[in-house]
């Protein structure tokens, strides 16, 4: 796998969900790349965004069936993240929301 920072962190995820944990926890979601192990994404955070990762948390989330009349289909299937910073520490990106 190419160990580029932003091939392995996809795109930060911002929802209702997320913006509580950010508040609550310091904890911010992302979509990852599925092949990625959580050392790959916690290296790849800390490159990008300059700030120390306590934990990650990993899940593969099952893409949604889809129906287009006759057909039915199915979404892709991907990797969320939710990482843990260390205290005090933020991604200003998550901020501007």
């Amino acid at each position: 796998m190419n160990t580029d920072p932003r091939q392995i962190v996809r795109r930060a995820l911002v929802s209702e969900k997320g913006t509580h944990l950010g508040e609550e926890s310091n904890q911010f979601i992302f979509e990852v790349n599925p092949a990625a192990n959580k050392i790959q994404i916690k290296q790849a955070i800390e490159i990008i965004f300059n700030v120390k990762v306590v934990s990650v948390r990993t899940m593969n989330m099952v893409g949604k069936k889809k129906r287009l009349g006759a057909f039915i289909g199915r979404r892709s299937h991907w990797k969320k993240a939710v990482v843990t910073l260390r205290e005090g520490q933020t991604i200003p990106l998550f901020e501007q929301v």
